[in-house]
């Protein structure tokens, strides 16, 4: 007596991938990044303070604190000066804006 085969000896079928659409040239972003935003209230004349950079980014103030030291000052090389303004609000600003 001969032995059953154990494997199928039928036509392998071979089944591939679908091929992936290709995407859509990337369109340039309109938004600006936080880190842009922040920048942005530097730069003004008055500067910004804790409150408005919070306002403007949803951080909490330890992060926003925490980007200002080591973002922009460590990594980016920004001068950042505090002064406490009028009604002893603590506003930032770039250094090289103030005279």
């Amino acid at each position: 007596m001969a032995k059953k085969p154990t494997k199928p000896t039928g036509p392998r079928i071979i089944r591939r991938k679908a091929a992936k659409p290709r995407k859509a040239a990337p369109t340039p972003h309109k938004q600006t990044s936080k880190q842009d935003q922040i920048l942005g209230l530097l730069r003004r004349q008055d500067g910004a303070s804790i409150e408005e950079i919070i306002a403007a980014t949803g951080w909490q103030p330890h992060s926003v604190r925490g980007f200002l030291s080591g973002a922009v000052k460590k990594r980016l090389g920004i001068g950042v000066v505090s002064e406490k303004g009028r009604g002893g609000v603590r506003r930032y600003h770039v250094a090289a804006l103030k005279s």
